[in-house]
């Protein structure tokens, strides 16, 4: 009984032995047997880790050989320099410099142009050929040969001198592009207008220009006085790099002297000149100035006097202006030099005729400036020689003379008539025009300045005549 119970048992199992194997096997097989390519890539992700990439080593560059650079050379012109010979000193051969020298003409002339504090630019291209040692096109300097030069002429021009592809060179003028602007200047008077307005910032050329539009009507040895101020309009110019390297027109200008106020206002009068007027349009040119110097001490007067060399009593036939030596002296009136020269106990001595009825002279200069000569035609308040103490003279002073039909008169008590009267059209222009500088002026003080209850032009011009 218990034997068949065992068969049994054992009969159950291998039946159900028969029957789950498939089924193990089947499961099996899908557990560990890969079914695509998509899950033996996903394994091998998740199981293998990747090696590490090495990057492979940098090339090598090798960087060609550089030219060489040109050489440039600034060179500032001394006393005694001469365009030929500071060529040859920074290095170009004689020849390019003769033809280089060649080429300006028409365009420069060295022997006029060129200056004492000139800079000239010179530059000097290598000749070079290709080295055949390395392979690697390496250059080698041989010598350096003249390529370039840029000579200034003024501040707003200057000549560029260029060799071409036969071996000559071309100069041509190049003008430079600046940028006006316009400098309010106000201050008051202390030492002197040309120490206090240089110290305000007024170049030397706006100062020169004030003293000449002024001098019909002011002394500036006696007429100024401490505490005396001053107003001046005028226009610089600036280079690309914003530096000033010029000075324009003076729009406009004032002297406060003692409480009277001298405003004067550049305009074109009847005859399309560029003139001054006051503030009813009254021109300020005379025929003469009364101090053709600036900032002069009167030494002597017009007169009999003991002279200081001679000891004796004589007529002094001028007068007399101490200043340091070198101060500009300037044309009293438009004319020509009738002598320019050594004259007997006057030294450098120079004589202008100014019409048919004046003329001036000036006695003990240092020296002439450049181009004054007989014959010469000269403009009021233009540069025609400098202080010094030549002839017979105690120390550094101008001794200034005029003359009426050919007699010696005062200087100091002259009187002569003043310039055009603006009239009608022109005075109501001039009238418009005041009023708008005024205004200029003041906003350059005051950006948010608006002008106020001014009255129109032609009104105060209808006035004014009437």
């Amino acid at each position: 009984m218990q034997v068949e119970k065992l068969k049994k048992s054992h009969v159950v199992v291998a039946g159900a032995v028969l029957v789950l194997l498939p089924a193990l096997a089947y499961f099996i097989g899908t557990t560990s047997v890969p079914q695509n390519d998509t899950m033996v890539a996903a394994v091998e992700r998740t199981s293998v880790d990747a090696p590490e990439t090495i990057a492979p080593p940098a090339p090598v560059v090798v960087e060609a050989p550089k030219a060489p650079e040109p050489r440039v050379e600034i060179v500032e012109i001394e006393s005694g320099d001469n365009l030929m010979e500071v060529l040859v000193r920074v290095g170009a051969e004689r020849f390019d410099a003769h033809v280089a020298i060649q080429s300006l003409q028409g365009v420069y002339d060295p022997r006029r142009d060129l200056r004492v504090g000139d800079e000239l630019r010179v530059t000097l291209g290598p000749v070079t050929e290709t080295g055949t040692g390395s392979g690697n096109g390496s250059f080698e300097a041989l010598d350096y040969v003249l390529s370039g030069l840029k000579l200034p002429v003024s501040y707003d021009r200057e000549v560029l001198v260029d060799r071409n592809e036969d071996g000559g060179f071309v100069a041509r003028e190049v003008i430079l592009p600046l940028e006006t602007e316009t400098i309010r200047v106000a201050d008051t008077i202390d030492t002197s207008l040309f120490v206090n307005a240089s110290r305000a910032g007024v170049p030397t050329s706006v100062l020169i220009e004030l003293v000449r539009i002024f001098s019909f009507d002011v002394d500036f040895q006696r007429d100024i006085w401490r505490d005396d101020k001053f107003e001046v309009l005028f226009d610089v110019q600036r280079n690309a790099d914003g530096e000033i390297v010029g000075d324009g027109a003076v729009h406009y200008a004032k002297l406060t002297l003692r409480g009277t106020e001298l405003p004067l206002y550049r305009f074109e009068n009847s005859h399309g000149d560029i003139d001054y007027f006051n503030e009813k349009g009254e021109g300020v040119r005379k025929a003469l100035m009364k101090t053709p110097i600036d900032g002069a001490r009167l030494s002597s007067r017009f007169g009999k006097r003991k002279h200081p060399i001679l000891g004796y009593t004589r007529q002094h036939s001028g007068v007399d202006f101490a200043a340091p030596r070198g101060t500009p002296i300037y044309a009293a009136g438009d004319g020509s030099v009738v002598r320019a020269g050594p004259f007997s106990s006057f030294g450098n001595y120079i004589k202008i005729r100014h019409n048919g009825t004046y003329s001036t002279a000036y006695a003990h200069l240092n020296a002439f400036a450049r181009g004054i000569r007989q014959g010469k035609r000269v403009r009021q308040g233009q540069i025609i020689g400098y202080v010094g103490t030549t002839g017979r003279s105690t120390g550094p002073h101008l001794h200034y003379e005029i003359h009426r039909d050919g007699k010696a008169i005062n200087p100091l008590g002259l009187k002569l008539p003043s310039g055009e009267k603006l009239k009608g059209d022109r005075l109501t222009a001039f009238l418009a025009h005041r009023d708008t500088v005024n205004s200029r002026f003041a906003a350059l003080a005051a950006p948010a300045f608006v002008a106020e209850n001014q009255q129109p032009a032609a009104a105060e011009a209808q006035a004014l005549t009437e």
